[in-house]
């Protein structure tokens, strides 16, 4: 058997941490002690949840290429991923038998003679990892949340504006294009009269000289100007996914103004039409099996609640029938979506070993971050020295002290949302471990909206073959049905499985 040792970070900064060097040094010690001998390390500095993964995907290049069995052996599950997508190409090597996967930390092993508990401890680590890259994300959408409470612009400042750093705090402001602002009022008080088109409008804005205000300044178009009319930012408001919020920047125009704008693009009277879903189960959840289109949902009577075909595409072998009974399908999956109370103990336990995993990641990232932040306010205390001892001008001294300090701000950013990350992380798998054996429960006592939301994240591919619903489970869901169907749960990985029969 060969040995391949992976040792990934996401970033060159925390290579710069040492991250690698000491996932590589723990790797080689646990295949000595194992027998492993002279493995192959693929030193990988990429992200496992975007971009293609061209580093990764070499690996698994090289352990198709060999002809015997390869021991793919790395520091914890999400230092190979970060997502469900990998666990496809890696499950097809498992199950052909030419992997077998070490997570060390975890003290995982999976091969084509784990247990589905072994197979189903793998799926949920995925998802702590994967909420665990959530978190961070979550945490930079609260900070931005918090920008837009406090009346702050989070994006490029919009024509007529410029974006500026407060050369005191070093933070993003944003503030009037003396050259441009003149020409954006121009174009809303000409519009207002409602005898000007979004053509004629441009033409003249042309005239005044108005251009773009990036490089190489190009003269602005018919579609920016048709924009530009319909933004509130110009009277002081911003709007944030269909939501208006009171700015603290300075206005270009009055609100009266931008209102009588408004009136001439849409006309008198005339008011936006917006529809409104009712709240049916499988609304947009379902489609034909027999033609692809759309299941919709009807209710009649006040009462009764119908799925049918739309048959956009022309007559087809779908039929109608009622919500209900596709319901019980659902529930009698559900249903059977138990894991028992001594395997779920098993696995609570188990998930709580693998967290120690995380808190090492999470230790190395803060450590490296720390690391850089340091490294620059010793560049930012030598460059004091070098302009006390006037070896360099004022000028240069303000311009690379800005770009250091606001390093360090976008440091200090980061390390916040570690922080925060870390106090949701540890209970995110043991509660969705309760949840899955609580579906059936849960699912029979909730209200419509609620039971879409239960169907929308346990199941995928819905489609109706007359009355029988064809569906998947997500994993790890899926694997919790397979082990449910057998009497003994520690029962071996067929590398051949049945179909699941849904039924």
């Amino acid at each position: 058997m060969k040995t391949v040792v992976l040792a990934r970070v996401s970033t060159h900064d925390q290579e710069e941490g040492h991250s690698i060097a000491a996932q590589k040094e723990r790797l080689l010690m646990a295949c000595r002690s194992r027998g492993y001998d002279n493995p192959k390390v693929f030193e990988i500095i990429e992200s496992s949840t975007r971009g293609e993964r061209k580093d990764f995907n070499l690996m698994i290049d090289y352990i198709k290429a060999q002809k015997e069995r390869v021991i793919l052996v790395a520091d914890a599950v999400d230092r190979v991923q970060r997502s469900f997508k990998e666990s496809v190409m890696l499950d097809e090597l498992v199950r052909a038998g030419k992997v077998e996967i070490l997570f060390l930390r975890e003290n995982l092993v999976i091969s084509d003679k784990a247990t589905s508990s072994q197979f189903m401890l793998w799926d949920f680590a995925v998802i702590g990892a994967k909420s665990y890259v959530q978190q961070l994300s979550d945490n930079v959408k609260r900070s931005l949340d918090y920008k837009v409470r406090n009346g702050q612009w989070i994006a490029k400042a919009p024509l007529g504006y410029r974006n500026e750093r407060d050369p005191e705090t070093h933070k993003s402001v944003i503030v009037l294009d003396k050259e441009r602002d003149y020409s954006i009022k121009k174009a809303f008080e000409l519009y207002a009269t409602g005898s000007y088109s979004i053509m004629a409008i441009t033409q003249q804005l042309k005239e005044l000289g108005l251009t773009n205000n990036k490089p190489p300044h190009k003269p602005i178009t018919n579609s920016q100007v048709h924009r530009m009319l319909q933004n509130p930012f110009y009277y002081g408001k911003m709007e944030i996914k269909g939501e208006l919020h009171e700015h603290i920047h300075p206005v270009i125009i009055d609100e009266w103004l931008f209102v009588k704008c408004q009136q001439v693009r849409q006309g008198w009277h005339k008011k936006p039409f917006k529809y409104a879903g009712k709240p049916y189960v499988f609304r947009g959840l379902v489609k034909c099996a027999y033609c692809g289109c759309a299941i919709s949902s009807d209710r009649k009577k006040d009462k009764y609640t119908y799925l049918t075909c739309t048959k956009h595409k022309g007559n087809c072998g779908a039929v109608r029938l009622r919500e209900e009974e596709l319901l019980t399908q659902v529930s009698g999956v559900l249903k059977r979506l138990v894991i028992p109370q001594d395997v779920l103990a098993d696995l609570k336990d188990r998930l709580r070993e693998s967290h120690q995993a995380k808190i090492d990641y999470h230790t190395t990232a803060l450590e490296s971050l720390n690391k850089l932040y340091d490294g620059f306010q010793k560049q930012l205390d030598n460059l004091l020295d070098l302009r006390i001892s006037e070896r360099i001008t004022t000028d240069e001294y303000d311009k690379k002290a800005e770009e250091l300090k606001q390093k360090q701000y976008e440091i200090d950013v980061k390390l916040r949302q570690y922080s925060k990350a870390d106090e949701s992380f540890g209970t995110t798998v043991s509660t969705l471990l309760d949840v899955t054996s609580r579906a059936y429960s849960i699912f029979e006592s909730s209200k419509d909206e609620r039971k879409r939301q239960i169907i929308n994240f346990l199941f995928s591919n819905l489609t109706l073959e007359g009355k029988k619903l064809n569906f998947n489970l997500k994993a790890p869901f899926d694997a919790v049905l397979v082990a449910s169907s057998h009497s003994n749960w520690l029962w071996g990985w067929d590398s051949n499985p049945r179909p699941i029969d849904y039924t």
